[in-house]
């Protein structure tokens, strides 16, 4: 039997969508999407956002932030959608202690600026040994290597996985 090239086509064009609808009820071709998020980095990309915000005592919006305020309100409004405690002083009180060395973006950092020794600044732990945080100066990319938060360094805690 011999075809033209557009029956030829034609017949191709059949067996190949056939084949298909075959291997997908056979379940050969099941979609499989499959997305994961990494909340602490999710976390990290929203508190940028908010860089150049405006420092506000007991501020708590993108109008005015202080330190915990604006940690509080990234990971409420992040896609982790946690309710963390308000003050600095509380929020140390969460999660799992991490060292310095192992630090991960949206891991959130701690600094005594008050009472030496005493936790009173929070901010969320960026990339490259830099912090994201509401400072005097508003919201910032600090790098934790300068003198100022180096000698106030407290520690760290993951609260997202």
């Amino acid at each position: 039997m011999v075809m033209n090239g557009s029956r030829v086509r034609w017949a191709a064009a059949v067996l190949a969508i056939l084949s298909l609808a075959v291997a997908f009820m056979l379940g050969l071709l099941t979609p499989s999407a499959s997305a994961t998020i990494n909340y602490g980095e999710e976390a990290a990309a929203v508190a940028k956002r908010y860089v150049g915000s405006p420092y506000k005592y007991g501020g708590t919006t993108p109008k005015g932030f202080d330190a915990s305020g604006f940690t509080q309100y990234v990971y409420k409004n992040a896609a982790t959608k946690m309710t963390i405690p308000r003050t600095s002083v509380d929020q140390y009180r969460i999660g799992t202690s991490v060292s310095r060395s192992q630090l991960k973006p949206g891991d959130l950092v701690f600094y005594a600026t008050g009472t030496k020794g005493k936790v009173s600044f929070a901010a969320i732990y960026y990339k490259d040994g830099t912090f994201i945080g509401a400072t005097s100066k508003g919201v910032k990319v600090v790098k934790m290597s300068d003198t100022y938060w180096k000698e106030r360094y407290i520690g760290a805690k993951r609260i997202v996985k």
